[in-house]
């Protein structure tokens, strides 16, 4: 495939500790081009938010992990979705962290250099049908939980993928706030600790 298709196909977004890669939906056909590149940068882990359309067994025997977090086309990804993703990004990348002062064209220069080579350091792909829409989304909500101002990583991620986004996800993008993910796990830890509290008492009672 022509290297100019495949600067289409591909667009790697690095912000800090942070390394993704946006792509179009494979198919079985063209999973092994697809599974080149993959191996190239250390793809660790395959998000798809889409409907599958290849088997993953050669992604597996690779040690590329597959997540499969379908959420609607057009659409911005629901809580349960955003929790699972910045879960796994600490889980690659270590905690987040954004304490330290953005500098835009010191960030755009790394990734420039970035995509020049080929890397061992672990880097999470992501996929919608187009790569567009709601892969973008996420990693879009991964470099505002890392600093980054919602319309600076609109602009970032559209620097290498053109035409992401619909305005829909801007808006949301617009509105969300940094540390919105943890809120569903707090409440959850909260439910838990009352229902543990509960036993408890009645344990004593009796």
């Amino acid at each position: 495939m022509p290297s100019a298709q495949l600067s289409r196909i591909f667009s790697y977004i690095t912000f800090r500790n942070m390394r993704f890669l946006i792509l179009d939906c494979p198919s079985n056909e063209s999973l092994p081009i697809y599974l080149e590149e993959f191996v190239a940068h250390n793809i660790t882990d395959v998000v798809r938010v889409c409907e599958p359309t290849y088997e993953t067994e050669t992604l597996k025997q690779h040690n590329i992990n597959v997540h499969d977090w379908h959420f609607q086309d057009g659409t911005c990804p629901p809580s349960d979705i955003i929790h699972n993703w910045m879960n796994l990004i600490e889980e690659r990348f270590g905690q987040i962290r954004c304490n330290k002062k953005i500098d835009m064209n010191e960030a755009i220069e790394f990734n420039n250099q970035y995509i020049k080579g080929c890397h061992n350091d672990p880097t999470i792909a992501i996929h919608c049908v187009a790569g567009l829409g709601r892969a973008p989304a996420l990693v879009a909500i991964a470099l505002i939980e890392s600093g980054m101002e919602s319309l600076d990583a609109v602009t970032y991620i559209r620097r290498y993928r053109r035409g992401a986004f619909n305005s829909k996800q801007i808006a949301f993008l617009d509105s969300y706030k940094r540390g919105q993910y943890n809120k569903r796990s707090s409440v959850l830890a909260s439910i838990i600790l009352k229902k543990i509290k509960t036993e408890i008492i009645v344990k004593v009672v009796r």
